[in-house]
């Protein structure tokens, strides 16, 4: 973890722009205390809860990238009321005016970030289109305070070379850059351009215009990163603890105690170019196996196997008992299983790392 977050650190600073974590990934104090250690400035959160909880934990400077609706207004006044820093996003002109009806009743000005849409993935008002500056007259002249503009290349997650992901990584960059020309140009303060994925964030030729981006689940890794191509499977750093519980040797199977809801339902490789099942078979010093997977799962119940030819000497290679560790498809959805983390040093010591949970 700690060679993760030091590599993206070191790739923002060369590329001269702030970097500002996802710490939906992690969900957890340590992980982002070593973030900001490393030189990150501020965090990014995906629920308010996450902002209430950083905030109380010492982090003032906070996005909420999620779309802000008018039900979730009084969470965001309640923590800027209490001094947290908080930017709030939105991709409609219905969001704005709400924003600025919602700020004006309270007094406040929020600071609000207009969301681009770079790639066709999911959110955002595509950069050319008359409804980014009616959101940014909505907010201007409602009194808001517009911070700038951000956005999330997520299509990212659909590449597996380096020439398409750098492609991407501009085109992400041009899009938002295109957007706060646009903004500033028609008369509205623009001050951030924030864009941000991990495979992006890795792949980034150039920066002009940008200044700051946001990665997230680069502090973990995980297998759709690895089938990407932006990590080898000894830079994920997160993996579940499991146990041979039992065998099915004539199918070639060693069943263990870590069905989905251990390692999530998330089968992000079964699209890519390698289906790793619900995960990579690995021994407890995390020694990748090849070939075996968690091809299978139920609830709390694992199928270990090997990947083509059933393996028939299944139960002598792990008998009952033996401990292995899976790495996942996913590592957020796979945090997300769990209250805590075990955290375990280069020295070998042990420490328990909690996680929140819920929204």
């Amino acid at each position: 973890m700690q060679r993760n977050i030091t590599r993206m650190q070191a790739r923002m600073n060369a590329l001269g722009v702030r970097f500002r974590p996802h710490v939906k990934t992690s969900k957890c104090t340590p992980v982002a205390q070593a973030q900001r250690a490393a030189g990150a400035q501020g965090i990014t959160v995906s629920t308010l809860k996450e902002a209430a909880q950083f905030y109380a934990d010492g982090f003032g400077d906070i996005l909420y990238a999620v779309g802000m609706v008018a039900t979730k207004l009084p969470q965001a006044l309640a923590l800027r009321r209490q001094g947290c820093d908080l930017k709030i996003i939105t991709d409609s002109v219905a969001s704005a005016e709400a924003i600025a009806a919602f700020g004006r009743q309270h007094g406040e000005a929020f600071e609000v970030w207009i969301e681009i849409d770079s790639d066709g993935h999911r959110s955002g008002i595509k950069p050319g289109e008359a409804a980014l500056l009616e959101v940014a007259r909505t907010l201007h002249q409602g009194g808001m305070q517009l911070g700038g503009v951000m956005t999330h290349a997520g299509s990212s997650y659909d590449l597996n070379s380096p020439e398409a992901l750098a492609a991407m990584a501009e085109q992400e960059r041009a899009a938002c850059v295109l957007a706060a020309e646009r903004v500033r140009a028609a008369g509205f303060p623009c001050a951030v351009v924030s864009v941000g994925s991990t495979p992006t964030a890795l792949s980034a030729a150039q920066l002009d215009g940008v200044t700051e981006v946001r990665a997230g689940v680069y502090v973990f890794f995980d297998l759709v990163m690895h089938n990407i191509g932006v990590c080898e499977t000894s830079d994920i750093a997160l993996s579940v603890l499991t146990t041979v519980i039992g065998h099915q040797a004539e199918k070639g199977w060693a069943i263990v105690d870590a069905g989905w809801m251990a390692m999530s339902r998330d089968r992000g490789t079964q699209k890519q170019r390698h289906d790793f099942g619900y995960g990579q078979v690995c021994s407890t010093d995390c020694e990748v196996l090849p070939g075996y997977v968690l091809s299978g799962a139920n609830q709390e119940h694992g199928i270990l196997s090997r990947e083509g030819e059933a393996d028939t000497d299944i139960a002598t290679r792990f008998p009952i008992g033996t401990q292995l560790r899976i790495l996942p498809n996913h590592a957020c959805a796979t945090g997300a299983q769990y209250p805590a983390y075990h955290a375990l040093t280069e020295d070998g010591e042990l420490a328990t790392w909690s996680r929140l949970h819920g929204w």
